[in-house]
């Protein structure tokens, strides 16, 4: 009889040896069925390396902030506010890579693996022509973006190169999204991990070298970090293609599905449509946060860039687990198994709570040392903690509502999470964080303890939304 939700390991090797049993084979990469036997080992399987993929993000942008701090609060404003328009071309590739994930992941739930192929190379050409348009135009306009989002002159000057290259090479960007998407949707997550620890790797080699230009390496400054960046990715990308063409994996793309198949690609672009409003709300409302903060000045906003980067250490480890549930949602809803889809999306969050609540009372307890290990400006790790602490506090609530929100993404149903993220960003976050700053007084803080309300009354509403069960009844 199968254990349909014990966290033990195989039948034969019950308790703490079939768990090490399960985490090696995670890491390894694992070939067994997702939608049949125990449930908690099936999120082992796949949160494993999906998590261990969000660890190398997350250490990352760690890093990467750590060494642009030691060229000044002027080049991380610079690096915060590119970032803040960056997340627009982050929008575009977590909107498509929904729309692959659930499509790929149904598909492979269904035992069609030649119609999950072809669902991945359709999502790569659409990746490349949005890449392309998104490139040129954030590229010609860099300077100009950064005076938009309120950056002084100097911090113009500073960061003007750096956002033209990350701006104009948005197309490694995108596709190490999009691939890594397939490869999870298929279930394949021990590849997309390799490939982003891969990527991600080169990137933290390259940062310092190109920053200060020690030996024969040119000194770059910040835009050492993007050229850093740019390198690291387009080596993922590579390796991602090399995967795919030559069938490594558990996708076989084959020459013939990267021929361009428009009735596909529309049903792709359909499903992708809302799934990228979305992540569109999502993301803007950083863009609208950051705006509020430039109105504070430059120290202001490298204090919270800093925040944000800490907290990103334990929200992309997270954003692991969610992945995991929505590639077994959409998996087990194509085997026609809703509820073992049901029960676990609650074991992932319950992991996941476990993970983020730990986190959460390390940086409320040790914000001022965390981030005074990134900054030696007084009054920016003075602002830096304060964003710190406040936007941790309210992890014990992210760790279900990340988990809930992919979990509808999973299903097909893209339009549920959207409606969610209009109500509790644009029309409760911004202007809630604006009144706080400057109606009740409190600047900076006042931003950052909207980000912890929004989130916190994000996942109490994803969560009687999803007890609801309309997301069992979607067609992908």
């Amino acid at each position: 009889m199968s254990d349909p939700g014990g966290v033990g390991g195989r039948g034969e090797e019950p308790g703490p040896a079939g768990l090490w049993a399960d985490l090696k084979e995670a890491v390894r990469g694992s070939r067994r069925t997702l939608t049949e036997g125990s449930i908690s080992r099936a999120v082992v399987l796949l949160a494993v390396p999906m998590v261990l993929e969000m660890v190398m993000e997350s250490v990352f942008a760690v890093v990467d902030i750590f060494w642009v701090s030691r060229l000044g609060p002027q080049a991380v404003a610079a690096v915060g506010l590119t970032e803040s328009l960056l997340t627009l071309i982050y929008t575009v590739a977590i909107g498509l890579s929904i729309g692959v994930t659930a499509m790929v992941a149904r598909r492979v739930g269904e035992g069609d693996i030649d119609a999950a192929g072809r669902a991945a190379a359709q999502a790569v050409l659409l990746g490349l022509g949005t890449a392309a348009v998104l490139g040129l135009g954030g590229y010609l306009a860099a300077e100009a973006l950064l005076r938009v989002m309120g950056g002084d002159a100097e911090v113009v000057g500073v960061g003007a190169r750096y956002a033209r290259l990350m701006l104009g090479g948005n197309v490694v960007i995108l596709l190490l999204f999009l691939i890594n998407a397939a490869f999870r949707g298929a279930g394949d997550a021990a590849v997309a991990m390799r490939v982003l620890w891969i990527a991600n790797g080169v990137n933290l080699i390259l940062d310092p070298l190109l920053i200060f230009g020690p030996g024969p390496f040119p000194e770059l400054g910040v835009t050492g970090a993007a050229t850093a960046t740019l390198i690291g990715r387009g080596t993922g990308v590579a390796i991602q293609l090399a995967v795919l063409l030559r069938g490594l994996g558990r996708l076989n793309v084959r020459p013939a599905h990267w021929l361009p198949q428009p009735a596909l690609m529309w049903r792709l672009i359909r499903l992708s449509a809302s799934g990228t409003l979305q992540t569109f709300i999502g993301t803007a409302s950083w863009i609208g946060l950051i705006r509020i903060l430039a109105g504070f000045g430059s120290v202001a906003v490298a204090g919270y860039t800093i925040a944000i980067r800490i907290v990103l250490f334990a929200l992309l480890p997270a954003w692991g687990m969610s992945n995991a549930a929505a590639t077994l949602v959409g998996q087990n809803l194509g085997a026609g198994e809703p509820e073992r889809a049901e029960r676990s999306v609650w074991i992932a969050g319950a992991l996941n709570l476990a993970f983020l609540g730990v986190a959460g009372v390390i940086f409320v307890a040790g914000a001022g040392p965390i981030v005074g290990a990134f900054t030696d400006h007084p009054e920016t790790a003075r602002m830096g903690t304060l964003a710190l602490r406040t936007i941790a506090a309210g992890f014990f609530f992210y760790a279900y509502g990340m988990v809930l929100q992919q979990a509808f993404n999973g299903a097909g149903d893209t339009w549920t999470p959207t409606w969610i993220n209009l109500v509790c960003f644009w029309l409760w976050e911004i202007p809630l964080a604006w009144a706080l700053a400057h109606v009740w007084g409190l600047g900076p803080w006042g931003v950052h303890l909207a980000v912890t309300i929004a989130f916190s009354t994000l996942a109490v509403v994803a969560g009687l939304l999803f007890r609801r069960g309309r997301w069992k009844t979607v067609r992908v």
